[in-house]
Protein backbone atom coordinates (compact mmCIF):
# COMPACT_ATOMS: atom_id res chain seq x y z
CA UNK A 1 0.00 0.00 0.00
CA UNK A 2 1.43 3.36 -1.09
CA UNK A 3 2.31 5.85 1.67
CA UNK A 4 1.32 8.65 -0.70
CA UNK A 5 -2.00 10.11 0.46
CA UNK A 6 -5.30 9.71 -1.32
CA UNK A 7 -6.93 13.08 -1.91
CA UNK A 8 -10.70 13.10 -1.39
CA UNK A 9 -12.15 16.24 -2.88
CA UNK A 10 -15.57 17.00 -1.45
CA UNK A 11 -14.57 15.09 1.66
CA UNK A 12 -17.03 16.89 3.94
CA UNK A 13 -20.07 15.96 1.86
CA UNK A 14 -22.41 13.04 2.53
CA UNK A 15 -20.57 10.61 0.23
CA UNK A 16 -17.16 12.15 0.85
CA UNK A 17 -17.28 11.62 4.62
CA UNK A 18 -18.05 7.92 4.19
CA UNK A 19 -15.28 7.54 1.60
CA UNK A 20 -12.71 9.22 3.84
CA UNK A 21 -13.59 6.92 6.73
CA UNK A 22 -13.47 3.78 4.58
CA UNK A 23 -10.05 4.65 3.16
CA UNK A 24 -8.63 5.32 6.63
CA UNK A 25 -10.03 2.04 7.93
CA UNK A 26 -8.26 0.32 5.03
CA UNK A 27 -4.97 1.81 6.20
CA UNK A 28 -4.56 4.62 3.69
CA UNK A 29 -3.30 8.10 4.44
CA UNK A 30 -6.06 10.49 3.43
CA UNK A 31 -6.07 14.16 2.55
CA UNK A 32 -9.54 15.64 2.94
CA UNK A 33 -10.10 18.62 0.67
CA UNK A 34 -13.08 20.96 0.75
CA UNK A 35 -13.87 24.65 0.63
CA UNK A 36 -14.40 24.57 4.41
CA UNK A 37 -12.63 21.43 5.63
CA UNK A 38 -13.16 20.09 9.13
CA UNK A 39 -12.32 16.93 10.99
CA UNK A 40 -15.17 14.38 11.02
CA UNK A 41 -16.82 13.64 14.35
CA UNK A 42 -15.39 10.10 14.37
CA UNK A 43 -11.78 11.31 14.04
CA UNK A 44 -9.32 9.88 16.54
CA UNK A 45 -5.96 11.47 17.22
CA UNK A 46 -3.44 9.53 15.22
CA UNK A 47 -5.74 8.78 12.28
CA UNK A 48 -3.73 9.42 9.09
CA UNK A 49 -5.95 12.32 8.01
CA UNK A 50 -4.94 15.81 6.91
CA UNK A 51 -7.14 18.73 5.95
CA UNK A 52 -6.60 21.09 3.04
CA UNK A 53 -8.70 23.95 1.71
CA UNK A 54 -9.48 23.56 -1.99
CA UNK A 55 -12.21 24.45 -4.46
CA UNK A 56 -12.61 22.40 -7.65
CA UNK A 57 -13.02 25.70 -9.51
CA UNK A 58 -9.70 27.11 -8.28
CA UNK A 59 -6.51 25.89 -9.94
CA UNK A 60 -4.15 27.27 -7.29
CA UNK A 61 -5.88 25.48 -4.43
CA UNK A 62 -6.16 22.26 -6.42
CA UNK A 63 -2.46 22.33 -7.22
CA UNK A 64 -1.55 22.52 -3.54
CA UNK A 65 -4.03 19.78 -2.63
CA UNK A 66 -2.67 17.44 -5.33
CA UNK A 67 0.98 17.82 -4.35
CA UNK A 68 2.38 14.37 -3.56
CA UNK A 69 -0.99 12.60 -3.82
CA UNK A 70 -0.99 9.01 -5.05
CA UNK A 71 -4.72 8.79 -5.70
CA UNK A 72 -7.69 11.11 -6.08
CA UNK A 73 -11.41 10.72 -5.45
CA UNK A 74 -13.71 13.39 -6.86
CA UNK A 75 -16.75 13.34 -4.57
CA UNK A 76 -17.76 16.95 -5.25
CA UNK A 77 -21.41 17.32 -6.09
CA UNK A 78 -23.88 20.08 -6.91
CA UNK A 79 -27.60 19.20 -7.06
CA UNK A 80 -29.05 22.73 -7.09
CA UNK A 81 -27.57 25.58 -9.11
CA UNK A 82 -27.11 29.02 -7.59
CA UNK A 83 -25.89 32.42 -8.67
CA UNK A 84 -22.22 31.44 -8.37
CA UNK A 85 -22.42 27.64 -8.78
CA UNK A 86 -23.60 25.79 -11.87
CA UNK A 87 -23.68 22.15 -12.96
CA UNK A 88 -21.26 23.11 -15.72
CA UNK A 89 -18.72 24.75 -13.40
CA UNK A 90 -18.69 21.83 -10.94
CA UNK A 91 -19.42 18.65 -12.87
CA UNK A 92 -17.84 19.52 -16.22
CA UNK A 93 -15.20 22.25 -15.95
CA UNK A 94 -14.23 21.36 -12.38
CA UNK A 95 -14.02 17.63 -13.06
CA UNK A 96 -11.94 18.26 -16.19
CA UNK A 97 -9.60 20.61 -14.32
CA UNK A 98 -9.06 18.08 -11.55
CA UNK A 99 -8.40 15.21 -13.97
CA UNK A 100 -5.94 17.27 -16.03
CA UNK A 101 -4.03 18.47 -12.99
CA UNK A 102 -4.06 15.02 -11.38
CA UNK A 103 -2.41 13.51 -14.43
CA UNK A 104 0.15 16.32 -14.57
CA UNK A 105 0.90 15.74 -10.87
CA UNK A 106 1.65 12.07 -11.46
CA UNK A 107 -1.40 10.70 -9.64
CA UNK A 108 -1.70 6.96 -10.22
CA UNK A 109 -5.46 6.48 -9.78
CA UNK A 110 -8.51 8.71 -10.13
CA UNK A 111 -12.05 7.76 -9.11
CA UNK A 112 -14.84 9.99 -10.41
CA UNK A 113 -18.14 9.79 -8.53
CA UNK A 114 -20.94 10.41 -11.03
CA UNK A 115 -24.52 9.14 -11.10
CA UNK A 116 -26.59 6.37 -12.66
CA UNK A 117 -28.09 7.29 -15.99
CA UNK A 118 -25.48 9.89 -16.96
CA UNK A 119 -26.37 10.65 -20.57
CA UNK A 120 -25.87 13.43 -23.08
CA UNK A 121 -29.48 12.92 -24.24
CA UNK A 122 -31.15 13.40 -20.87
CA UNK A 123 -33.68 16.24 -20.47
CA UNK A 124 -32.05 16.92 -17.09
CA UNK A 125 -29.26 19.50 -17.12
CA UNK A 126 -27.75 17.81 -14.07
CA UNK A 127 -27.57 14.41 -15.79
CA UNK A 128 -26.17 15.92 -19.01
CA UNK A 129 -23.49 17.69 -16.97
CA UNK A 130 -22.57 14.42 -15.27
CA UNK A 131 -22.17 12.76 -18.67
CA UNK A 132 -20.09 15.63 -20.03
CA UNK A 133 -17.95 15.53 -16.90
CA UNK A 134 -17.26 11.81 -17.33
CA UNK A 135 -16.16 12.38 -20.91
CA UNK A 136 -13.92 15.29 -19.90
CA UNK A 137 -12.32 13.26 -17.10
CA UNK A 138 -11.51 10.37 -19.43
CA UNK A 139 -10.03 12.74 -22.02
CA UNK A 140 -7.54 14.03 -19.45
CA UNK A 141 -7.11 10.86 -17.37
CA UNK A 142 -7.92 7.85 -19.60
CA UNK A 143 -7.41 5.29 -16.82
CA UNK A 144 -9.86 6.96 -14.44
CA UNK A 145 -12.62 4.80 -12.97
CA UNK A 146 -16.17 6.13 -13.13
CA UNK A 147 -18.56 5.14 -10.33
CA UNK A 148 -22.24 5.89 -10.92
CA UNK A 149 -24.22 5.30 -7.71
CA UNK A 150 -27.99 5.27 -7.51
CA UNK A 151 -29.75 7.41 -4.91
CA UNK A 152 -27.79 7.19 -1.64
CA UNK A 153 -29.13 6.60 1.84
CA UNK A 154 -27.58 6.34 5.28
CA UNK A 155 -27.33 8.31 8.54
CA UNK A 156 -27.64 12.02 7.81
CA UNK A 157 -28.80 11.53 4.22
CA UNK A 158 -31.10 13.81 2.25
CA UNK A 159 -33.14 10.94 0.80
CA UNK A 160 -34.77 9.05 3.67
CA UNK A 161 -34.74 12.16 5.85
CA UNK A 162 -36.85 14.01 3.26
CA UNK A 163 -39.26 11.10 2.87
CA UNK A 164 -39.61 10.77 6.63
CA UNK A 165 -40.49 14.47 6.72
CA UNK A 166 -43.17 13.94 4.07
CA UNK A 167 -44.85 11.32 6.22
CA UNK A 168 -45.82 14.04 8.70
CA UNK A 169 -48.35 15.33 6.16
CA UNK A 170 -51.95 14.08 6.32
CA UNK A 171 -51.74 13.21 2.60
CA UNK A 172 -48.42 12.17 1.14
CA UNK A 173 -47.87 13.44 -2.42
CA UNK A 174 -46.41 11.18 -5.09
CA UNK A 175 -44.45 12.17 -8.16
CA UNK A 176 -46.95 11.11 -10.79
CA UNK A 177 -48.31 7.75 -9.72
CA UNK A 178 -45.10 6.91 -7.89
CA UNK A 179 -43.94 4.37 -10.47
CA UNK A 180 -40.42 5.73 -11.05
CA UNK A 181 -37.98 2.93 -10.19
CA UNK A 182 -35.01 3.49 -7.89
CA UNK A 183 -32.23 1.22 -6.62
CA UNK A 184 -31.17 2.84 -3.32
CA UNK A 185 -27.56 2.26 -2.30
CA UNK A 186 -26.18 2.65 1.22
CA UNK A 187 -23.49 5.35 1.27
CA UNK A 188 -21.10 2.99 3.08
CA UNK A 189 -21.38 0.56 0.16
CA UNK A 190 -20.34 3.32 -2.23
CA UNK A 191 -17.40 3.98 0.11
CA UNK A 192 -16.48 0.28 0.06
CA UNK A 193 -16.51 0.39 -3.74
CA UNK A 194 -14.09 3.31 -3.70
CA UNK A 195 -11.88 1.48 -1.20
CA UNK A 196 -11.83 -1.51 -3.51
CA UNK A 197 -10.45 0.65 -6.32
CA UNK A 198 -7.44 1.53 -4.19
CA UNK A 199 -6.76 -2.02 -3.04
CA UNK A 200 -3.72 -4.10 -4.01
CA UNK A 201 -5.78 -5.81 -6.73
CA UNK A 202 -8.06 -3.15 -8.23
CA UNK A 203 -10.74 -4.23 -10.72
CA UNK A 204 -10.03 -4.12 -14.44
CA UNK A 205 -13.33 -2.43 -15.31
CA UNK A 206 -13.45 1.33 -15.69
CA UNK A 207 -17.21 1.97 -15.44
CA UNK A 208 -19.54 0.84 -12.66
CA UNK A 209 -23.20 1.53 -11.96
CA UNK A 210 -23.84 0.84 -8.30
CA UNK A 211 -27.26 0.05 -6.90
CA UNK A 212 -28.60 -1.68 -3.84
CA UNK A 213 -30.05 -5.21 -3.76
CA UNK A 214 -33.61 -4.11 -4.60
CA UNK A 215 -35.27 -2.13 -7.37
CA UNK A 216 -38.26 -0.34 -5.84
CA UNK A 217 -40.82 2.13 -7.11
CA UNK A 218 -41.04 5.50 -5.41
CA UNK A 219 -44.44 4.43 -4.05
CA UNK A 220 -42.97 1.24 -2.58
CA UNK A 221 -40.19 3.20 -0.90
CA UNK A 222 -42.65 5.61 0.69
CA UNK A 223 -44.76 2.68 1.89
CA UNK A 224 -41.69 1.14 3.53
CA UNK A 225 -40.78 4.44 5.17
CA UNK A 226 -44.29 4.68 6.63
CA UNK A 227 -44.27 1.06 7.76
CA UNK A 228 -40.96 1.60 9.57
CA UNK A 229 -42.62 4.45 11.48
CA UNK A 230 -45.79 2.53 12.20
CA UNK A 231 -47.84 4.84 9.98
CA UNK A 232 -50.63 4.28 7.49
CA UNK A 233 -51.54 7.34 5.45
CA UNK A 234 -53.05 7.82 1.99
CA UNK A 235 -50.71 8.43 -0.94
CA UNK A 236 -51.85 11.14 -3.33
CA UNK A 237 -50.80 10.89 -7.01
CA UNK A 238 -49.81 14.36 -8.27
CA UNK A 239 -49.32 14.88 -12.03
CA UNK A 240 -45.83 15.89 -13.10
CA UNK A 241 -47.31 19.00 -14.72
CA UNK A 242 -48.30 20.19 -11.24
CA UNK A 243 -44.82 19.43 -9.89
CA UNK A 244 -43.28 21.43 -12.74
CA UNK A 245 -45.50 24.39 -11.87
CA UNK A 246 -44.56 24.13 -8.20
CA UNK A 247 -40.87 23.95 -9.12
CA UNK A 248 -41.21 27.06 -11.29
CA UNK A 249 -42.77 28.95 -8.39
CA UNK A 250 -40.13 27.66 -5.95
CA UNK A 251 -37.42 28.84 -8.33
CA UNK A 252 -38.08 32.40 -7.17
CA UNK A 253 -36.78 31.54 -3.70
CA UNK A 254 -33.09 31.92 -2.67
CA UNK A 255 -32.86 28.21 -1.70
CA UNK A 256 -35.65 26.47 -3.59
CA UNK A 257 -36.96 23.28 -1.94
CA UNK A 258 -37.75 21.90 -5.41
CA UNK A 259 -36.28 22.60 -8.84
CA UNK A 260 -37.43 21.85 -12.38
CA UNK A 261 -34.40 19.62 -12.82
CA UNK A 262 -35.31 17.55 -9.76
CA UNK A 263 -38.79 17.02 -11.18
CA UNK A 264 -37.24 15.82 -14.43
CA UNK A 265 -35.04 13.39 -12.48
CA UNK A 266 -38.11 11.91 -10.79
CA UNK A 267 -39.54 11.07 -14.21
CA UNK A 268 -36.57 8.81 -15.01
CA UNK A 269 -35.74 5.41 -13.56
CA UNK A 270 -32.55 5.33 -11.50
CA UNK A 271 -31.47 1.71 -11.97
CA UNK A 272 -28.10 0.13 -12.80
CA UNK A 273 -27.62 -0.85 -16.45
CA UNK A 274 -26.60 -4.25 -17.75
CA UNK A 275 -23.38 -3.63 -19.68
CA UNK A 276 -21.36 -2.07 -16.86
CA UNK A 277 -19.75 -3.26 -13.64
CA UNK A 278 -21.89 -3.65 -10.51
CA UNK A 279 -21.39 -3.91 -6.77
CA UNK A 280 -21.02 -7.70 -6.94
CA UNK A 281 -18.12 -7.28 -9.38
CA UNK A 282 -16.38 -5.47 -6.53
CA UNK A 283 -17.11 -8.23 -4.04
CA UNK A 284 -19.66 -6.11 -2.17
CA UNK A 285 -22.93 -7.40 -0.72
CA UNK A 286 -24.94 -4.18 -0.50
CA UNK A 287 -27.20 -3.33 2.39
CA UNK A 288 -30.95 -3.19 1.82
CA UNK A 289 -33.12 -0.15 2.25
CA UNK A 290 -34.83 -1.91 5.14
CA UNK A 291 -31.52 -2.14 6.98
CA UNK A 292 -31.16 1.60 6.58
CA UNK A 293 -34.67 2.22 7.85
CA UNK A 294 -34.08 -0.03 10.85
CA UNK A 295 -30.99 1.97 11.88
CA UNK A 296 -32.61 5.40 11.31
CA UNK A 297 -35.68 4.93 13.50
Amino acid sequence: MSPRPILVLGGTGFAGRAIVRELIERGHCVRLAARHPEMPDWYDEGDPLDLVTADIRDEVGLGAALEGAGGVVNAVSCYVESRDTSFESIHVDGAARLARMARQAGVAQLAQISGIGASHDSPSAYVRARAAGERAVLEHFPKAVILRPSVLFGPGDAFLTTLQGLTRLPLIPLFGRGQTRLQPLHVDDLARAVGRLFSATPPARRLFELGGPEVLSYREILERVMRAQGLRKPLLPVPFAVWRLLAAMAGCLPNPPLTRDQVLLMQQDNVAGTEVGHVDDLGILPRSLQEGLDTQR
